[in-house]
């Protein structure tokens, strides 16, 4: 009996690989090996949303303009992150619904397989994210791979990724340079007051952050920095 018991608990278990034949014959993993696949596929969650968003030149123009103002913890980084993810997911709305239009629901209709629905997932991604690369950059990266492309559709995917990076990091320095530009002359205007009247052991820095937050109040600075970041994706 013991025996009996224990073959029919080995015939209940789950098979860990089974590969399935289509009539197409197309291949297809079972669904327990696809959830594996997409629970391992969560892990790079993070690393994909600053790869292949907005958010990378976001959180790099905040933390700019934070330096900028002369705080250093106010916003803090938890406030900052949190305006980053809503802000990119605004932003990415529509290539999102695209994807899920597209692929997703494609897929969970049994209509693709996938592979098929992965590729079709990494398509409007492909296509934000080569409107925002420059072309120097994809050339630079293609030169370190060593291959050869005629056309930018030719390009794989794991060359635009680095390369889209390059691109945002460069357009928010560029960004945070203009942004920098205002506040650097309210700190000189105010050194060279103090030091005009005398006052050299008085730390420019603390007389000039409330000039710089009212001025940066003022003028409704975070509707400014926000829409112009919105808009420099073509939103």
């Amino acid at each position: 009996m013991l025996l009996a018991g224990s073959a029919l608990g080995a015939d209940v278990g789950i098979p860990a690989l089974s590969l399935v034949t289509n009539k197409d014959g197309s291949q297809s993993y079972t669904v327990t090996i696809q959830i594996l696949a997409l629970m391992t596929a969560l892990t790079f969650l993070p690393a994909m949303l600053m790869m292949m968003t907005s958010f990378t030149r976001i959180i790099i123009v905040f933390s700019i303009l934070r330096q900028a103002l002369g705080l250093q913890q106010t916003p803090s980084n938890q406030v900052l992150l949190g305006l980053t993810l809503f802000l990119t997911i605004f932003i990415m709305t529509p290539i999102l619904e695209k994807v899920n239009t597209e692929a997703i629901q494609p897929y969970m209709a049994e209509e693709l397989a996938p592979l098929e629905a992965v590729k079709k997932a990494s398509g409007p991604f492909r296509e934000f994210m080569l409107m925002q690369t420059r072309e120097d950059d994809i050339g630079l990266f293609v030169r370190i791979s060593g291959g050869q492309y005629n056309t930018l559709e030719e390009v794989p995917f794991w060359i635009i990724m680095p390369a889209f990076v390059t691109s945002e990091i460069k357009t928010a320095f560029q960004i945070g340079f203009i942004l920098f530009l205002p506040f650097l002359i309210i700190d000189m205007v105010v050194a060279s007051v103090l030091m005009a009247m005398g006052m050299m052991m008085l730390s420019p820095i603390i007389i000039s952050l409330p000039f710089k937050i009212m001025f940066f109040v003022l003028i409704d600075g975070w509707a400014l920095v926000i829409g112009t970041l919105a808009a420099s994706f073509g939103v």
